[in-house]
């Protein structure tokens, strides 16, 4: 082999070698550790409705929900004579024991037929971008209950 040329060989060898990540030793140097601030926690999700969210909720059923359940959710709105089944009692303690308020919340947005109940119990697709306000008028439904009227 021509001198000259053994002689560039081993240089392109060692320059390589020099620009390699590694240099030429076969070991990755690690990077140097960079401090990360931990995330905040994330604030916790609201369980119930706002004061705001709860006034609505009241407003709305007492204009939607009145005509049927009546003002004391008792089931006895001028509008339940004519229907059957009868709209629910929510002063039934025992029927609020053993409702979830996800059933609850389910009815409300979209109807008695989406849960097996009477279809005549309308949805409220209007409120599906109000959860806040589902919550609302479920809290209030909870507060009709015949446990909570006694206190």
């Amino acid at each position: 082999m021509n001198t000259s040329l053994w002689r560039w060989t081993a240089l392109g060898l060692l320059w390589m070698l020099g620009c390699s990540k590694d240099g030429g030793t076969g070991t990755t140097t690690p990077a140097p550790a960079v401090a990360v601030a931990p995330a905040p926690p994330a604030a916790p999700a609201p369980s119930g409705p706002s004061p705001a969210e709860m006034k609505e909720g009241v407003e709305i059923f007492s204009a939607r929900c009145t005509p049927c359940h009546g003002p004391q959710g008792r089931g006895d709105g001028p509008a339940s004579a004519a229907l059957t089944p009868k709209p629910r009692n929510f002063t039934d303690a025992t029927w609020q024991g053993k409702v979830t308020d996800e059933h609850i919340e389910k009815i409300i947005l979209f109807g008695g037929a989406a849960v097996g109940k009477s279809p005549a119990m309308p949805a409220n697709p209007d409120l599906e971008q109000h959860p806040g306000i589902i919550k609302g008028i479920r809290a209030h439904i909870r507060s009709l209950s015949s446990a909570q009227a006694a206190r």
